[in-house]
């Protein structure tokens, strides 16, 4: 078939056009990927381009300057401020250039200033996060993940705890030192490496007996302690089955145990808040749950490899620390019960300062159950470590309620701290000596432990009147603590604000599926209110007071719940916190 003359002319107009068109398309789009500014381009990949917060994710973990973050424009009232921060979750960092490989080991050895430049506050673009220019701009904030030096895990890195330099220059490591905190400064600004193959955790209940092995990926406790049924390996799930190994018939019958040689420990009403140092697993502080106890479970970052995170992904309450050389982050008095079960810490050691940082948090009338060893062994090493022990709790005025041994031998021994300081007073020697103004600061934030017992606040000794109240009354009444600003009226106000807050705005408005929140961060807790208030729902708060505002973490204790002291201008020790609300 003939084509038309006029067509053929047409043809090659319109081949130069389409190809003009195409050229000037591709021109374009050359153009915008070279832009330095990539806020043109919404529909890039975010390594190119940096995300608009969500309208609930308006918090980094370091504070991006801004105009209404000055103090001039904060409320009076409590604020409700949610931030949503899935730490575990995998993360998408603006600045680098790909998905960095969690299992590939960083080996920066050979460049002995690998960790400080992580911690130089500079981010991977080079903006130091400072004032910005202009009053309306908001500083863009980039983040590397953490490089570290060998022999730490990319995925374990908690830098206060990690901090090689600072502790290759310690003097000593005879008390614990080491294992301390020792704050790079300034903090470094980068993130934590997931593990390879994270999955998002098991659910609750069912986590306190199970959780994804590559979640937690260490396998030497399951090695270590197999005839002790503290772990064992199941597939893809590390399993624990309730035992210990001072828990040979399981944890659910010592704590029954427990309660039978002192039925007055009512676990639940009586007792609510216990410590437990040196918790390994934290299957003690996990079977307390279901007595309605909340335990602080308690063990240091060392050779046991990542037993509080074992806890907390279990989703049991947990904390890092050890009884060293400072003080632990919780006000006196505030524990109903302390708990050790082989905690291999030398309680007579040092002047027996690490028995005395006990008596300091252990409220008056509490309870301290012992059960290691030279409770109930007859080996010479045991018998002196008992008979040192015996002198120790004697000077301390501490009552031996009862000593009794399991079916399997097990032994357990209960003291008792006096309610008053009639006993004090009256010892032939003043020796330890009761703790007064010239012993230095009582506030337990980077304190040396004391070397002298703390006074009790109580006028009387009946242990009735001074014991706290039955939970769950305890929860909601006011309770007058020893240098407490707080008054029952602010103490009422919070609580019937917070009450209000979380029906009407947090369990209605929040994009939040509360059945899949185990725990939470409150970064500045107040008096407790919002944990209260969330006290029905099947997860735990840990309250955090920052240090420079006022005292109110022994309010809190008082009420029934937990927290910590902390300086949010240092590096947390805490892991595996899902939610974090600033409050």
């Amino acid at each position: 078939m003939a084509v038309p003359s006029a067509d053929r002319k047409r043809r090659p107009f319109l081949l130069s056009l389409s190809l003009f068109l195409l050229l000037s398309a591709l021109l374009v789009l050359l153009v915008l990927f070279l832009d330095s500014s990539a806020q043109s381009l919404p529909f890039l990949p975010s390594r190119l381009s940096a995300p608009s917060p969500h309208p609930h994710q308006q918090h980094s973990p370091t504070p991006i300057p801004t105009p209404a973050s000055s103090s001039d424009s904060q409320p009076d009232g409590p604020a409700a401020a949610l931030v949503k921060a899935e730490e575990n979750a995998p993360a998408t960092v603006a600045g680098v250039s790909g998905p960095s490989d969690p299992s590939r080991p960083v080996d920066d050895s050979n460049d002995a200033a690998a960790v400080d430049a992580a911690a130089t506050g500079v981010d991977a673009a080079g903006v130091d996060g400072g004032e910005a220019e202009d009053d309306g701009a908001v500083a863009e904030v980039r983040w590397e993940t953490c490089k570290v030096r060998r022999g730490v895990s990319a995925t374990d890195y908690i830098p206060c705890l990690d901090n090689i330099r600072a502790i290759k220059a310690l003097r000593s490591r005879r008390h614990m030192e080491h294992r301390e905190r020792h704050c790079p400064v300034p903090p470094p600004r980068c993130l934590v490496r997931t593990p390879a193959g994270y999955r998002l955790p098991v659910p609750w209940p069912r986590s306190r007996d199970m959780i994804w092995y590559n979640n937690v990926p260490h396998p030497k406790l399951v090695e270590y302690k197999k005839d002790q049924n503290w772990v064992t390996k199941s597939g893809d799930y590390l399993v624990f089955p309730g035992g210990g190994t001072q828990f040979k018939d399981g944890v659910a019958r010592y704590i029954q145990f427990v309660e039978q040689i002192m039925p007055t420990i009512q676990w639940g009403t009586h007792t609510r808040t216990v410590l437990d140092v040196g918790c390994g697993v934290a299957s003690f502080g996990g079977y307390l749950l279901d007595r309605n106890v909340i335990t602080m479970s308690l063990a240091p970052k060392d050779e046991h490899e990542a037993q509080i995170q074992f806890a907390l992904e279990r989703g049991i309450p947990a904390f890092l620390g050890v009884i060293g050389t400072q003080k632990l982050p919780f006000p006196d008095n505030a524990f109903d019960v302390v708990h050790c079960a082989r905690c291999r810490v030398h309680w007579y050691a040092n002047g027996g300062k690490p028995l005395l940082e006990l008596n300091r948090v252990l409220r008056p009338g509490g309870f301290f159950v012992w059960s290691a060893t030279p409770v109930y062994r007859k080996e010479q090493r045991d018998q002196d470590d008992w008979n040192a022990m015996v002198t120790l709790t004697k000077s301390m005025c501490w009552r031996t309620v009862v000593k009794s041994e399991d079916i399997n031998g097990i032994g357990v021994v209960i003291y008792q701290k006096p309610t008053s300081n009639s006993c004090y007073i009256e010892r032939k020697t003043n020796e330890p000596h009761l703790c007064s103004k010239k012993d230095g600061s009582r506030f337990p934030w980077y304190t040396p432990l004391d070397g002298c017992i703390l006074p009790s606040a109580v006028s009387s000794s009946d242990e009735t009147s001074n014991s706290p109240r039955l939970w769950p009354e305890r929860l909601v009444r006011y309770a007058s603590v020893p240098d407490d600003s707080a008054t029952i009226e602010k103490f009422d106000a919070d609580t019937k604000y917070w009450k209000q807050v979380i029906s009407e705005v947090y369990y209605r408005d929040f994009p939040v599926n509360w059945s899949n929140v185990r725990n939470v961060m409150d970064m500045n807790a107040g008096y407790g209110g919002f944990a209260a208030a969330l006290v029905d729902q099947p997860l735990w708060v840990m309250n955090v007071v920052p240090i420079g505002q006022s005292d109110t973490l022994p309010v809190i204790f008082s009420r029934g719940l937990i927290g910590v002291y902390h300086d949010w201008c240092e590096s947390s020790t805490h892991t595996q916190g899902p939610m974090i609300f600033s409050t």
